[in-house]
């Protein structure tokens, strides 16, 4: 007999799941026409703000209302008293859950590139704003778990949404949940923010080839000092991904823009890693295995090269030069279906 009713009740939400889902989509649509895309910063207005009773609010309704029954049934005005006192009770309870939301500052939303297989995160920068702190504020993303932070008067508080990053490319958030159940939680006060993010998820650096050899030198090619360096070519403007230990301190030092040392070598040597040098691998494995390289070549603070089709990035190192190749191993074959 339990089987049985299990089997139904299982059938009875099959049909009624896609109307569920009908349904949230079509409320999603309106919110996102009545508030708009939202550009950060933004602070939380009252007309965005939404609030309903929690299952434990509703249960406390209903034990409002026998209470009700209970003292005009028997004409007692001590029941009658306490009722209304506890009714008023959850009006302020809701006026505070209202308020806790109300003018909270979201200044800044972003997802840091992770690699697939691995845990990203959105991270949301929240502010209380003039007046009070605001306790058990929730940040969720559709179909997330929420996460709650209590935000201090006048200091800006980092929630870190998480959100799984199952395979390579670029995953855009549409929209954001921040709520409150606070006070008590007999209500709940919530509202959507509707500000795209993008996450960009590197390919897993995996395969077991070793790294090609060295390209050899190349005329006129530039690297920064290091052991072994054997004349001097002058000074540049910093970059970012540049060393703090080749920067010029004592002109800097003058008052001078930041200027980092360059030489010229007398063998500059470099990798470069060919997506057509790994003949016998399907697309994936042939990105996983570059990403593998981009990798343990920057970990050894080495130049490289990548080479894909119909894209070429020349040799470089350092942290700015590792995003840009292992961007465009994230985005290869994407772009054009976008």
């Amino acid at each position: 007999m339990g089987g049985a009713s299990d089997s139904t009740g299982r059938r009875r939400w099959g049909v009624l799941a896609p109307l569920a889902a009908e349904l949230d989509a079509r409320l999603a649509r309106w919110i996102r026409r009545r508030q708009g895309v939202d550009r950060l910063p933004v602070t939380l207005e009252r007309r965005r703000l939404y609030i309903l009773p929690t299952r434990a609010g509703l249960a406390f309704a209903g034990l409002l209302f026998l209470m009700l029954l209970a003292g005009l049934n028997y004409a007692n005005s001590l029941a009658l008293f306490l009722t209304f006192l506890l009714a008023a009770f959850a009006l302020v309870v809701m006026q505070q859950c209202h308020r806790n939301l109300l003018g909270t500052e979201v200044s800044a939303a972003e997802a840091p590139a992770v690699f697939a297989g691995g845990a990203g995160a959105v991270q949301l920068t929240l502010a209380s704003g003039p007046g009070a702190a605001r306790p058990r504020l929730e940040g969720a993303l559709p179909q997330g778990a929420p996460v709650s932070a209590d935000l201090t008067a006048g200091a800006p508080q980092r929630l870190e949404l998480p959100l799984a990053a199952p395979v390579r490319g670029l995953m855009r958030i549409e929209r954001l949940q921040l709520a409150t159940a606070h006070p008590f939680g007999l209500f709940r006060a919530w509202t959507w923010l509707h500000t795209p993010v993008e996450m960009l998820v590197y390919p897993r650096p995996r395969g077991a080839r070793p790294m090609p050899a060295h390209a050899g030198s190349h005329p006129g090619s530039h690297a920064l000092a290091g052991a072994g360096a054997d004349e001097w070519a002058g000074l540049r403007p910093f970059r970012d991904g540049d060393s703090p230990r080749q920067v010029d301190w004592k002109a800097y030092a003058r008052e001078a823009p930041l200027l980092v040392k360059e030489y010229l070598q007398g063998e500059s040597e470099l990798r470069v890693f060919d997506f057509e040098a790994l003949a016998g691998l399907d697309v994936e494995a042939r990105l996983s295995q570059l990403a593998r390289w981009v990798v343990d070549a920057e970990a050894q603070g080495e130049r490289y090269a990548l080479a894909l089709p119909g894209l070429r990035l020349p040799a470089e190192r350092g942290p700015a030069h590792r995003h840009r190749c292992l961007a465009a191993l994230a985005l290869f074959g994407l772009e054009a279906g976008r």
